[in-house]
C-alpha cells in the first residue's frame, strides 16, 4: 500500500512503457544479467549533438551529450572503475558486485566555460526517470499540452522552450538506476540500488564522476529534485560532504513520510498529516467552487486555514477518544466550511480525511474524480463507490504527449537509443521493491524502527555548509505532497534558527508538476533563474 501511496513523483511510469518493444527489452536484459564489475562492451557510445534555444529573446547555442556513466554499488568498488565504466588496470581483484549504468542528457552552453553554473535535475517515484522535467520544464525543447485538459492524440507539438534553464546554467538530466536507457547489472543489483540510501549514494558517485569527466569541479553546483527527488536531495546534499553546493531546489517536497496525506490509516495517533493536508483541501475546494461560502481570494483564505489547522484542528485530533461530542460537532462544521465535504462524512471519518477520500467525495454526486498530482484535473470516476484513488487524470492527460515526443526527440535530435527501450519507471519489469530504511547522516544507527525522515540530512547539509541556499517550490493544488507539508518540514529542521534565512518559498496556483501550466512555468523559471544568479559566488 505504501508503494501505491508513494507514486507521488513523477511516476509517469508503467503507463509509459512501450509495449511494442517489451520483448526486445527482455532479451537485452538477459544479456545484462551476467554478473560483471564492468559495463559490457555493447554499451551504446555517447552521442554529442549541437543546437540552439531561444530564452527571453536570447539565442543560446549549446552542445548536448546523451550517454551513460557507470557507478559501483560501494565506495571500494566504485574506486576501481574508470570513467568508461571498465575496471582500472591497477585496481586488483574485488568480489563481483553490482553496477549501475546511469543514463543522462547534459546541455552545455557553447563557450560557457568551466566556471558556469551547472544544475543536476531528476524526478522522483522513487525509481523514476527524469523525462517530466526534461520535456515539461527546463530542457531546450518542451512538449505542448493543454493545461487541465486531455488533448486529442498524436501528432503532438514539440516547441522551443522559452523557459529553458540554459540561460543561467548548464543542465544535466539524470535518470535513476534501472530507468531511462541505463541498466543495473550484476549480483543482487536491485538491492544494491533500489533504496533510500543506495539510490542517493549512486547519485553521489554519478555527480562526482560527471564533475571529473567534464572538468566542472569549480562550477557553482545545484541540485533540482522533484517529489521523491526532494527526499533524494536531502540525503544527497549530506552525502556530497566534500562538495559545497550553492543551492538545492525542492519541487513538491516530502522529507518526512509521516506527513503523507494518504497514509494516516497506517499511522494512527500521528495527527500532523491530517492537519498539513487541510490547506490543500481548502485550496482545491476553492478552485472548484465547492465551498459553502466562496472567499474573495485564495491566499488570504489559505492563511486562515493554516492557522486553524495547527491550532484548533490538530488540538482536537490529539484528544483522540477524549474529544467531547460537542467539540467534535463544532470542528466538523468548520471542516465543512473549509473543504465542502458533508458534515456527516467528516463525522463518520472521525474528522480525519485522507487525500483519496477527499478526491473521491468532492464530486461524488457527479461521478467525477479529482486528480491526485494536480487536483485541477478531473476525470470520470472508475468506481462510484470507491474511497480511494483509481487513477490520476493528470497522468492520463500528459503521458501520451511526453512519451511520444521524448522518444522521437531522443532518436531524431539527440541521435541516441535507436535499438533500446527507454524505461520511464523501474516498475516496468514487475520486480520493483524499494528499501525504505534510512540511516540519517551524522546520527548513530537507530536501535528501534523509525519511518523514513530525511530532515536530519538536510539540516546537516545546511549546518555543514551555512552558505548553501534552499528554494522550496510547490503547487497549491497538489494532493500528493501538500504545499503546507513542505512549509512545516522546513520549519522543523533541526538546525540553528539563523539558517532559516537560507530558505525561500515559492508557491504557484498549480499542482505537483507546477510546469504543466505555462504561466506558472514562466514564473518558476524567473524565480529559479534569480535564485541561481543570487547564489553564484560573489553575486
Amino acid at each position: 500500500m505504501l508503494r501505491k501511496q508513494m507514486w507521488v513523483g513523477l511516476v509517469i511510469a508503467s503507463a509509459l512503457s512501450m509495449q511494442s518493444l517489451a520483448a526486445q527489452d527482455k532479451n537485452n536484459e538477459k544479456k545484462d544479467e551476467k554478473p560483471a564489475a564492468a559495463a559490457p562492451a555493447s554499451v551504446t557510445s555517447d552521442s554529442t549533438t549541437e543546437g540552439t534555444v531561444n530564452v527571453g529573446g536570447q539565442v543560446i547555442p549549446y552542445k548536448a551529450v546523451a550517454g551513460t556513466l557507470t557507478v559501483g554499488s560501494t565506495e571500494a568498488q566504485d574506486a576501481t572503475l574508470g570513467l568508461d565504466g571498465k575496471t582500472l588496470p591497477d585496481a586488483g581483484k574485488l568480489p563481483e558486485q553490482a553496477t549501475a549504468r546511469m543514463f543522462y542528457v547534459a546541455y552545455f552552453k557553447k563557450d560557457g566555460g568551466p566556471n558556469r553554473p551547472i544544475s543536476f535535475l531528476y524526478n522522483g517515484g522513487p525509481g523514476g526517470a527524469s523525462l517530466p522535467l526534461h520535456m515539461g520544464a527546463f530542457g531546450p525543447r518542451r512538449a505542448v499540452t493543454t493545461d487541465t485538459q486531455h488533448d486529442e492524440g498524436a501528432p503532438y507539438q514539440l516547441v522551443n522552450n522559452d523557459y529553458s534553464l540554459l540561460d543561467v546554467s548548464d543542465v544535466v538530466f539524470i535518470d535513476a538506476p534501472g530507468t531511462g536507457f541505463g541498466r543495473i547489472l550484476g549480483p543482487d543489483k536491485e538491492k544494491a540500488f533500489w533504496g533510500n540510501d543506495q539510490d542517493a549514494h549512486a547519485f553521489d558517485r554519478f555527480i562526482r564522476r560527471f564533475l571529473t569527466k567534464y572538468d566542472r569541479w569549480n562550477s557553482p553546483k545545484y541540485l533540482i529534485g522533484e517529489s521523491y527527488g526532494t527526499t533524494r536531495n536531502a540525503i544527497l546534499a549530506a552525502s556530497l560532504h566534500s562538495v559545497d553546493l550553492n543551492g538545492v531546489v525542492m519541487l513538491s517536497q516530502i522529507l518526512d513520510f509521516n506527513n503523507n496525506a494518504d497514509g494516516q490509516q497506517f499511522n494512527p495517533g500521528v495527527e500532523q498529516a491530517n492537519a498539513l493536508a487541510l490547506p490543500t483541501y481548502a485550496a482545491v475546494a476553492f478552485y472548484h467552487h465547492k465551498l459553502p461560502s466562496q472567499p474573495a481570494a485564495l491566499e488570504p483564505f489559505l492563511a486562515e486555514v493554516e492557522q486553524y489547522a495547527l491550532s484548533e484542528y490538530i488540538s482536537a485530533l490529539m484528544q483522540g477518544s477524549e474529544l467531547s461530542e460537542a467539540r467534535k460537532q463544532t470542528v466538523a462544521k468548520q471542516l465543512h466550511e473549509y473543504t465542502g465535504l458533508p458534515v456527516d462524512l467528516l463525522l463518520k471519518a472521525d474528522l480525519r480525511i485522507r487525500a483519496g477520500i477527499f478526491s473521491e467525495n468532492l464530486f461524488r454526486d457527479q461521478g467525477t474524480a479529482v486528480g491526485r498530482l494536480d487536483a485541477r484535473y478531473l476525470g470520470p470516476d472508475l468506481d462510484p463507490l470507491s474511497e480511494d484513488w483509481q487513477y490520476d487524470p493528470l497522468i492520463n492527460a500528459i503521458v501520451p504527449a511526453y512519451t511520444a515526443l521524448f522518444n522521437h526527440y531522443m532518436r531524431s535530435d539527440l541521435k541516441y537509443g535507436n535499438d533500446q527501450t527507454y524505461k520511464v519507471f523501474a516498475t516496468e519489469d514487475g520486480n520493483f521493491h524499494w528499501d525504505w530504511h534510512h540511516h540519517p547522516a551524522g546520527l548513530p544507527p537507530a536501535d528501534y524502527p523509525v519511518g523514513t525522515n530525511v530532515l536530519p540530512d538536510l539540516a546537516l547539509a545546511m549546518k555543514s555548509n551555512p552558505r548553501m541556499k534552499v528554494m522550496l517550490v510547490g503547487g497549491y493544488y497538489d494532493l500528493a505532497t501538500p504545499f503546507y507539508e513542505g512549509v512545516y518540514e522546513m520549519h522543523h529542521l533541526p538546525m540553528p534558527k539563523s539558517l532559516q534565512a537560507n530558505i525561500s518559498y515559492h508557491y504557484y496556483p498549480t499542482g505537483h508538476m507546477v510546469y504543466v501550466n505555462q504561466d506558472a512555468l514562466k514564473q518558476f523559471h524567473l524565480d529559479l533563474a534569480a535564485f541561481i544568479k543570487s547564489t553564484e559566488r560573489g553575486k
